[in-house]
């Protein structure tokens, strides 16, 4: 534990002293947990991770939304958020702070098997582990159920709470959706958006936030499309890292790694359209930049699900910082929301199966993007060595800044070419970074810490030959491009079109 929390204190430093992010926010007041600022390169980083969802997405043939993230409480009601989105706490008997129980518990006892238990067996867990207090070390109080809900009010006296997932006011649409789809299913959407959850006690940074930004598909469907699904046909012999619950009742750490197809056949995944959906979610967090070696697919235990959810599987990514980090979730929630919408508005929100009204299925994928966003600044974070700094190993792609320009000396016939090549790399569209301050060392080590993957210099021998110095971030390499190809090298580069190495 003191080596995860001396690595996450080195995570934390780096990324307010360059800018990743900055709190809890407002710091100049003491600030309040569970709110964080993004900085500049925290907001680019953000910006690239949603470019690559929502492009994502869209391939798949979803289509976006955006709704209002306040709704009356007779939405949430009808939803059963405000009976059943709860969290486990447990309160200090000596000093009442309050603490979220099974977080609690996987601090101080990390090899502890708490999913899926109740708020009993959570209480005679904290008494059996002796988990105590972290304020005070005193005794804790018995396990409680908390709603997670922010209210507030509309107008005068209209009782109404901010959205805890965008999911559902996106079922709120489905009578829209559904004339825009021409009455035929299924059909996708996706919704990328704020959402607020009133955590009892965030203690995990970025991780576990009071304000967020949710992504959240979802494919409305009926029971024929998710047995008959011919999507699942193009990644049936793919492979993904999995962990299904029979798995993880012998040994929760044992992943294993098989094809699409072979997970169908082994029951893992009880039909073709909710493995597509999973391995959507999947390809989403690799195209983030993850990787088998950092991820895994794991199947909630029964004990786990909701009481609606047929089948519910999570992206888990491995952190020095945390350990495994929940990341996802990719859910098989029956007819569940569109039933309990039609229920409260009265509203018709069926379609017409053999005559007769059937209300649609709904697979959701949904995730924060705050926390791969922690993650893959973990995933990255390179220790000194042979360098004598540390530094972020971002993929290309991914990188808050792609390309930094330099001249190597602040004059004109340097500066002019260098602001000429600057200029035509950043109307490219990557991200550029120009600097002409301090030695080229010291340059190269500022965008080696913030996960620059190419740096360019103008010299001397520019002028001579119309080449300039290409140095990759990984391998600490140069080589000399042609200054009429450098805007097609360095977005090869970038987008994995060309590897370094065939430069040399």
């Amino acid at each position: 534990m003191s080596t995860e929390k001396d690595f996450t204190e080195l995570i934390f430093g780096l990324s307010k002293k360059r800018g990743f992010f900055w709190g809890p926010s407002p710091e100049i007041y003491g600030g309040s947990s569970g709110f964080y600022d993004l900085g500049p390169l925290g907001k680019l980083l953000k910006n690239r991770l949603e470019s690559r969802i929502r492009s994502a997405f869209v391939r798949s043939g979803f289509w976006e939304v955006e709704c209002p993230t306040v709704s009356p409480a007779i939405v949430w009601k009808a939803s059963g958020h405000l009976d059943g989105f709860i969290d486990p706490v447990t309160k200090c008997t000596k000093c009442g702070q309050a603490f979220r129980a099974d977080t609690l518990i996987e601090e101080q006892a990390p090899e502890a098997h708490i999913k899926g238990l109740d708020t009993e067996q959570l209480t005679e867990k904290i008494k059996e582990l002796g988990i105590t207090c972290p304020a005070c070390g005193s005794e804790l109080g018995p396990v409680q159920q908390y709603n997670l809900m922010l209210k507030t009010r509309v107008g005068l006296d209209t009782e109404a709470y901010l959205r805890p997932e965008t999911a559902t006011t996106t079922y709120l649409l489905f009578k829209r959706l559904l004339t825009f789809f021409r009455d035929r299913l299924p059909g996708s959407v996706f919704q990328i958006g704020k959402a607020y959850r009133n955590e009892i006690s965030p203690r995990q940074g970025m991780l576990r936030l009071r304000e967020f930004t949710q992504v959240e598909g979802q494919i409305f469907l009926l029971d024929s499309h998710e047995v008959d699904w011919p999507q699942f046909d193009d990644i049936a012999d793919e492979t993904m890292p999995i962990v299904p619950y029979q798995v993880q009742e012998r040994d929760e750490d044992t992943v294993i790694t098989m094809t699409m197809k072979e997970a169908l056949e082994k029951k893992h995944f009880q039909t073709p359209a909710y493995a597509w959906c999973v391995y959507l979610a999947y390809s989403i967090f690799r195209d983030m930049g993850f990787t088998d070696e950092t991820m895994r697919l794991r199947q909630h235990l029964p004990t786990e699900r909701a009481h609606y959810a047929a089948d519910a599987w999570d992206v888990e990514i491995h952190t020095r910082s945390f350990g495994w980090v929940e990341c996802c979730g990719i859910h098989d929630r029956g007819n569940y929301d569109l039933t309990r919408h039609q229920e409260f508005s009265k509203e018709k929100l069926s379609v017409k199966v053999d005559k007769r009204p059937v209300v649609p299925n709904v697979l959701e994928i949904a995730f924060g993007v705050e926390r791969p966003l922690y993650c893959l600044i973990d995933n990255a974070y390179v220790s000194k060595d042979d360098r004598d700094t540390a530094w972020l190993r971002f993929p290309p792609e991914v990188a808050p800044i792609q390309v930094a320009v330099f001249p190597l000396m602040g004059k004109s016939e340097l500066m002019t070419p260098a602001k000429d090549i600057y200029d035509r790399i950043q109307d490219s569209g990557l991200i550029t970074y120009f600097d002409k301050s301090g030695s080229i060392g010291r340059r190269y080590r500022r965008q080696d810490e913030i996960g620059t993957p190419f740096c360019i210099t103008i010299d001397y021998q520019t002028l001579e030959d119309k080449t300039v110095t290409v140095r990759d971030r990984d391998t600490m390499k140069q080589v000399r491009v042609g200054v009429d190809d450098i805007v097609s090298v360095v977005t090869d580069l970038v987008h994995g079109r060309r590897a370094f190495s065939s430069l040399q």
